[in-house]
């Protein structure tokens, strides 16, 4: 099974690129980010001619997060409601950031987690307290007695200084926080997932997100902030995860490259 995650930052922007690469990498599963649509405006009909079965929850402008499947997929629900209570869950789910869907007893969680803006913004604990009800949510999932879970998606956090280039700093940079990298771990790691890329790439150098400004991608100054994490099952299965950044080169790409895990 592959399973894809792309940030597209814009699905109707990037719509030709999203729809081209499917053709070329006809994945299992592609769990997208940041696709900025509400419901009623996403370019289904364009998914589904590439062969896919489309699952969404959007909003407009802002966030958005979509699932294309070669087959269908059960257990599909949207935000942290589809497993946790409502008192649990607050506001948290009023912006459009988790999708999930199960394939041949695998469940997929695709997560566009909040950026955090800066320390000192009221976005970064949202970010933290967004993080800490991730980890309630997946561990809730995992006592429901589902062995198989795919974590994938844009979790805006670098765990590792080697996952950003070396021209920047990490002090007090949202993305890189201690208090981001504790959390993720708490919230995923702690809880038996491993980092998917890891297992066949130990050194630097590689990204998934360059910023537009100041040549990022030509400069390959990038940060490795789009992930997919397993369950111990899915981990030993994982055969490859590589990073594919050819759409990135292309004529007004996204900012982030796909990233694929067969397992």
């Amino acid at each position: 099974m592959q399973i894809a995650t792309w940030n597209v930052n814009s699905i109707r922007t990037r719509l030709e690129i999203v729809t081209n690469w499917l053709h070329q990498n006809p994945v299992d599963v592609l769990c997208v980010q940041e696709t900025k649509v509400i419901d009623e405006q996403f370019p289904i009909a364009a998914i589904e001619a590439c062969g896919y079965h489309v699952y969404i929850s959007g909003q407009k402008s802002y966030n958005g997060v979509a699932m294309f499947s070669k087959q269908p997929l059960t257990n599909v629900s949207c935000g942290f409601a589809g497993v946790l209570s409502a008192a649990a869950v607050g506001n948290l789910d009023d912006q459009k950031r988790v999708i999930t869907g199960n394939l041949d007893g695998v469940q997929i969680v695709n997560l566009y987690v909040p950026n955090g803006n800066m320390v000192t913004s009221e976005k970064y604990p949202y970010k933290l307290s967004w993080l800490e009800l991730l980890g309630q949510y997946l561990d809730t999932t995992i006592k429901s007695g589902q062995p198989s879970i795919c974590v994938c998606g844009d979790f805006n956090i670098a765990l590792e200084d080697l996952d950003i280039h070396t021209k920047t700093t990490t002090k007090d940079r949202v993305m890189a926080t201690a208090a981001e990298r504790e959390i993720l771990r708490k919230s995923v790691l702690d809880l038996g997932f491993q980092d998917s890329f890891r297992k066949f790439t130990t050194e630097g150098g590689h990204f998934s997100w360059w910023d537009y400004r100041q040549q990022g991608f030509e400069r390959n100054r990038g940060w490795r902030i789009d992930h997919l994490y397993l369950t111990p099952d899915l981990f030993d299965r994982a055969t490859s995860c590589s990073i594919d950044i050819e759409p990135r080169k292309l004529v007004q790409p996204s900012d982030h490259a796909p990233v694929i895990v067969e397992c």
